[in-house]
């Protein structure tokens, strides 16, 4: 049986795959508690609640957000959103408008105010994130497996290739 040796500073761990996996999710586990409690404390004094401030990271990413595309987002019920986007529109935080080719949807957009917001939600986010104690290479490898494990389009066992300019490679 194969064990990988993992190097953390100034000692080895091996770990069998069970093992491995098992640490991978407490680490993630970890990420998530950390991101969250970052993310509870700014919700609070924005007076939004732990999904409305997830909803507005997820209406700055994309083209156009349906509501039913917003819920699948959130892992949500389709009513529980809508009623989501009506708190939101109540505080001019998005609006809802005709979607580009088909009459019967509503696209949700960030109005101005919820522009700003969502841009302090990022900001707070990236200067707490736990990702900023590695160097920019290593969030790039850190991305690419990342997207590899989510998506699935490498074979197992392939390292994630990330080309680095020289510019990079001096942050």
């Amino acid at each position: 049986m194969d064990f990988p040796m993992i190097g953390l500073s100034r000692y080895i761990v091996v770990m069998d795959d069970r093992q491995l996996n098992e640490e991978l999710h407490d680490c993630l586990f970890v990420i998530r508690a950390r991101v969250h409690t970052e993310l509870k404390e700014l919700a609070r004094e924005a007076g939004l609640t732990d999904t409305q401030t997830d909803a507005l990271w997820r209406l700055s990413r994309g083209p156009e957000m349906t509501a039913r595309r917003l819920a699948d987002r959130l892992q949500c019920d389709a009513s529980t959103a809508t009623s989501m986007i009506d708190r939101l529109e109540k505080r001019g935080l998005v609006r809802r408008v005709p979607h580009p080719t088909d009459r019967r949807v509503k696209v949700i957009q960030l109005t101005s105010k919820g522009c700003a917001l969502r841009d302090r939600v990022i900001q707070h986010t990236t200067e707490h994130s736990p990702f900023a104690r590695l160097d920019h290479k290593s969030r790039l490898r850190l991305h690419a497996l990342l997207r590899q494990a989510i998506d699935g389009n490498h074979p197992t066992g392939e390292t994630a290739n990330v080309m680095v300019t020289p510019e990079e490679e001096q942050r």
